[in-house]
């Protein structure tokens, strides 16, 4: 057994520092709709605006309960702007593939190095997602996969 003391106590003090490296908050980027149009044939960014605004609930992450409220919202969006049953394909897609703990560039939470499951964010953590946020601007007609940067409106 005391062989293994010195292994064990270092596997202790790396998963330290580990905890103490903490979890990043990467910024904000935005594909619009992952996957999805972002409108149709003949408006094509017809409903762009609400995939942006559901991907910066999924970038910031959080409880199950925000999440079920960015999922809503997104539906709520895409439906107001005409499409009911675009926004009932929506609702069902990011439903499924949108778990945090899924190895997907948008699932929940998507915003943080590591998954965070479904916890509220900390104070601390809350405040870096604030920080961030005052240097994000979404630009209008922004090709796919772009990185925002500036005020949101």
């Amino acid at each position: 057994m005391r062989g293994y003391l010195p292994i064990y106590i270092l596997f202790v003090w790396l998963l330290g520092v580990r905890s103490a490296c903490g979890n990043e908050l990467r910024p904000f980027t935005s594909d619009g709709c992952s996957g999805f149009p972002d409108g149709t044939p003949s408006q094509q960014q017809l409903w762009r605006e609400c995939c942006v605004a559901h991907d910066l609930a999924y970038w910031r992450g959080g409880t199950r309960a925000e999440r079920s409220a960015a999922d809503r919202e997104l539906g709520k969006c895409v439906a107001a702007a005409g499409e009911p049953e675009v926004a009932a394909m929506m609702l069902a897609g990011v439903r499924v593939g949108g778990a945090p703990w899924l190895p997907t560039p948008f699932r929940w939470g998507y915003g943080w190095s590591e998954s965070r499951g479904y916890r509220s964010l900390s104070a601390e953590e809350q405040t870096r997602v604030e920080l961030m946020l005052k240097n994000i601007e979404p630009q209008k007609d922004e090709p796919r996969d772009s990185e925002f940067q500036g005020e949101l409106e």
